[in-house]
């Protein structure tokens, strides 16, 4: 699509939850929205190939901090949500309640709008039904975990979550976006937005580079969406400094062992849970397609391992990481995981061991470190009101940038319903105006 010109009423940057649902919602108002997205449009067709070039592009979707891990984001329309798996985990409504920001009224919504519900049985893979088993008899409060699917679409035996759905059985930001189209909103895909322009205090635009060309586009309002490191990037070019420090990312591992009795065992990751909130661990089955595992193997130099895959039980160990580390000027990660996060990382470790050995599993190993859902780069208290509103005025942000505090699981419900007390603020603001 060519650039729009002119001027439009909200630029929205960024397609992932926060963004998609804020174009959704204000063009249901009938407000005029043209959304900036940095990466492409293409089809979800569920292949390695897309899903490496989404999430797997060094310095660009992979980024590698000095401990050698790798933080892996989405650049595409949905964002992260295209390769997520779909998790739902409870909004945390009383961690903002206490920072003047309820949004009881809008997870309420989603609950009456999107499917957040376990999977039923028939579609529980095997080696999620054998992970809540094993977890159990050790005494672990484990159980199913809430899915964003509709599992009428499902495929009990897919392996495709991970890479895409290409039968839109998994609910990812692209569906409030084609929404948002469908009801007048404007999109351009390969937009590299570069900075807000400000004037007397207000933000009037953005400034962004689309087919080697640098274009200005005007609104009356706009609203950064670009991610827990595309946001602060933007925003200290815009003259806001001191955003992009003291982040939290995820750090995951993945335990892997041979269990005799599983066979293959395709089918939708992390479909039951043990989670210790007081301790900030979450660790989960996680069934990854052959390729995403060779990877890993390689990773570790398990290379006899590389050619396994039946039988195969991958379990993924997820820590609420302390805050800490820099976004760098170029857009590189620098961090260092604390002791307290090895600590975590290794009782999660010992804890997936013991439900692998309590399953006869052989052959147990570790893979190196990944990390996701970076966030808390452009705080809410520190850098934002309880609008989501920057010191500039009519410059707001909405994604995990925003979230005050460390997380530790999946925070799309909690952006998504930001997302939509955002846009009824914008739609009341203009309204008043």
């Amino acid at each position: 699509m060519k650039s729009p010109k002119g001027e439009t009423d909200v630029i929205v940057v960024g397609s992932g939850p926060g963004g998609a649902t804020v174009a959704r919602d204000l063009t249901k108002s009938g407000k005029k929205v043209v959304i900036l997205e940095r990466g492409d449009n293409k089809p979800v067709k569920g292949t390695f190939k897309q899903f490496a070039n989404g999430c797997f592009v060094p310095g660009r979707s992979l980024l590698i901090t000095q401990q050698a891990l790798g933080m892996v984001r989405g650049l595409t329309t949905g964002g992260s949500s295209i390769y997520y798996c779909g998790c739902e985990f409870k909004p945390l409504v009383t961690m903002l309640k206490s920072y003047n920001i309820d949004i009881a009224q809008e997870v309420s919504e989603i609950y009456d709008e999107l499917p957040t519900a376990p999977l039923s049985d028939e579609l529980m893979p095997p080696a999620g039904q054998m992970f809540l088993k094993s977890a159990r008899e050790l005494g672990y409060d484990c159980h199913k975990m809430n899915k964003f699917i509709y599992q009428e679409k499902c495929r009990a035996s897919c392996e495709l979550c991970s890479y895409g759905c290409p039968y839109d059985a998994k609910w990812n930001a692209r569906f409030f976006v084609n929404e948002a189209l469908k009801d007048g909103a404007e999109m351009v895909n390969g937009a590299k937005v570069d900075k807000v322009i400000i004037e007397n205090g207000k933000a009037i635009g953005v400034e962004y580079k689309h087919v080697r060309k640098v274009h200005r586009l005007f609104a009356e309002k706009t609203v950064i969406a670009a991610g827990g490191i595309g946001s602060p990037l933007i925003l200290r070019k815009s003259g806001i400094q001191g955003v992009g420090y003291d982040f939290f990312f995820d750090p995951i591992w993945f335990i892997l062992g041979k269990v005799k009795a599983l066979n293959e065992g395709r089918g939708i990751p992390m479909s039951a849970v043990v989670h210790l909130e007081k301790d900030g661990i979450v660790i989960t089955d996680f069934n990854m397609p052959h390729l995403i595992k060779t990877l890993f193997d390689l990773e570790v130099f398990q290379l006899k391992k590389v050619f396994s895959y039946q039988n195969i039980l991958p379990i993924m160990v997820k820590v609420r990481d302390d805050l800490g580390g820099k976004i760098t000027k170029r857009g590189f990660l620098s961090k260092k995981l604390t002791d307290n996060d090895w600590e975590k990382l290794k009782k999660g470790a010992q804890i997936s061991k013991r439900i692998l050995e309590n399953l006869g599993a052989t052959e147990i190993y570790k893979t190196w470190l990944l990390a996701a859902h970076p966030g808390g780069t452009v705080k809410i208290g520190d850098h934002l009101d309880e609008n989501l509103q920057t010191k500039y005025r009519d410059l707001y942000v909405c994604d995990a940038s925003v979230f005050p505090e460390k997380l530790g699981v999946p925070p799309t419900s909690t952006i998504l319903a930001l997302g939509k007390r955002l846009a009824r603020h914008l739609v009341e603001v203009s309204r008043g105006a």
